[in-house]
């Protein structure tokens, strides 16, 4: 074993990043968002795949081909890309997307990034203090 360390394991300075792209240009190529503060590679991994799969499935309408749902993602929805020093190993919407576009959530927990947003974990600890 080199003398490199396991990035999955330890987050850099600050934890990981999620860029967040509005995928209608509304902003340019700049990001709507970068959201910092992800512990782990698994959770800035599972927040970036559960927000694409909840823009998608905002995107979807009934009776829409999966094309169809895909193409419509590309004109409203929003993308999710964990970046930094995640090594190679961070997530991107390319490696799912159109298994996304053709098979409609079934479970709800698929589509709930809230629940690892690092932001929240802020709020709650203020709230905690208060």
């Amino acid at each position: 074993m080199s003398g490199e360390f396991d990035t999955t394991i330890f987050a850099p300075p600050g934890g990981f990043s999620v860029r967040i792209r509005d995928l209608s240009g509304g902003n340019g190529p700049e990001p709507v968002e970068t959201i910092r503060g992800f512990q782990t590679l698994a959770q800035a991994n599972a927040f970036a795949r559960r927000y694409v799969r909840d823009s998608i499935e905002r995107c979807r309408a009934p009776r829409l081909t999966p094309d169809e749902v895909l193409a419509a993602w590309f004109a409203f929805g929003e993308d999710a890309e964990v970046v930094g020093e995640a090594g190679g190993q961070g997530w991107s919407s390319g490696t799912e997307i159109r298994d996304f576009a053709a098979r409609p959530v079934k479970d709800r927990e698929e589509r709930n990034w809230r629940v690892l947003d690092p932001r929240r974990q802020d709020n709650d600890d203020q709230e905690d203090e208060a």
